[in-house]
């Protein structure tokens, strides 16, 4: 059953098939929520948030775009007015992955794997939020730019510009981590 024929499904009545979405989506809407607000707690109430909008204006959706960019957008925009009424006055928490995955992989590979998605989300974390946005939109879950243009609101154009430059804002931040670190700073 494809996402159209799902959403047919809730807009008749099937109210429970509307978990099919929370559970494909959940992951990728804290992760956007998360980058946007810096903690946990409130990524959890801008995806909750996110899923009732997304639940009442189920029959505003058009089958233009997935349903997947048509959700995250109302996440992405749920999350930045959540963050701009309460002033950027989060307080950051760290998240890093859940990697229960590596516990079946070689203990080395594991922890290589590990420290590699500690160092990647520590650099995020120091880079500016739409900046880390994007490029976990873009590198780890593999949406195309004209998808990461619906989602955020910018034109095609500006998505590459902006990636190029948090890519190059994220080699500098690695660059000058790793340089610190060997020279005994922190």
């Amino acid at each position: 059953m494809n996402e159209n024929q799902r959403v047919q499904q809730v807009l008749s009545g099937h109210t429970s098939a509307f978990a099919y979405f929370v559970e494909t989506y959940q992951d990728m809407a804290i992760n956007i929520a998360l980058r946007i607000c810096g903690n946990m707690q409130d990524a959890e109430d801008v995806v909750q948030e996110s899923y009732v909008k997304a639940y009442r204006n189920l029959h505003a959706f058009r089958s233009e775009s997935k349903f997947s960019t048509w959700l995250y957008r109302i996440v992405y925009n749920t999350a930045v007015t959540h963050s701009k009424t309460r002033l950027w006055t989060c307080y950051r928490e760290t998240e890093i992955e859940n990697a229960a995955g590596l516990a079946d992989e070689g203990a080395e590979a594991g922890l290589a794997e590990r420290d590699r998605k500690e160092v990647v989300a520590a650099v995020l974390e120091r880079m500016p939020k739409r900046d880390a946005l994007l490029l976990s939109l873009y590198y780890m879950e593999d949406h195309p730019v004209k998808e990461i243009a619906t989602i955020t609101g910018l034109n095609e154009p500006n998505v590459k510009v902006k990636l190029f430059r948090a890519r190059k804002l994220f080699k500098e931040l690695l660059t000058k981590s790793y340089s610190m670190e060997e020279t005994g700073q922190t």
